[in-house]
């Protein structure tokens, strides 16, 4: 009897986790498009409307989906650059500086170095009575 139930339960798909990179007011878009599916009594994931969205694509003809590709811009591949300040060199930085090739070199190794620690002191027999 478990054998039968087992073959009336279809197998659940595969999922698959994957990250992409997104302009800012096309993620905007998204947080609207659940805002005005809320609105028609529904909740949507982020997931799930991209998913529909895709269901959308598949259901067009091949002139409607160019269409659809020519109007979504290319964009670089990889993660965004963090949107820091660039670090303003001083005139004390730059003076800092070393002048010579050996210079650079001790400075690199000086940073290089590990700290210099006090040695462990071992507690002998004769110290640990005398504490």
């Amino acid at each position: 009897m478990a054998s039968q139930n087992s073959k009336s339960n279809p197998k659940k798909p595969k999922l698959v986790r994957d990250s992409f990179t997104i302009p800012k007011n096309e993620f905007a878009a998204i947080e609207a498009l659940k805002t005005r599916a809320i609105a028609l009594g529904t909740s949507v994931k982020k997931s799930e409307l991209l998913r529909a969205g895709l269901v959308v694509l598949q259901g067009l003809n091949d002139a409607g989906f160019k269409a659809a590709l020519a109007a979504v811009p290319t964009l670089k591949t990889g993660r965004p650059k963090v949107e820091e300040a660039a670090p303003v060199k001083t005139p004390a930085k730059a003076a800092q500086k070393p002048a010579t090739a050996k210079a650079v070199v001790k400075t690199t190794a000086a940073r290089k170095a590990p700290a210099k620690r006090a040695p462990a002191v071992k507690k002998t027999a004769a110290r640990k009575k005398a504490a």
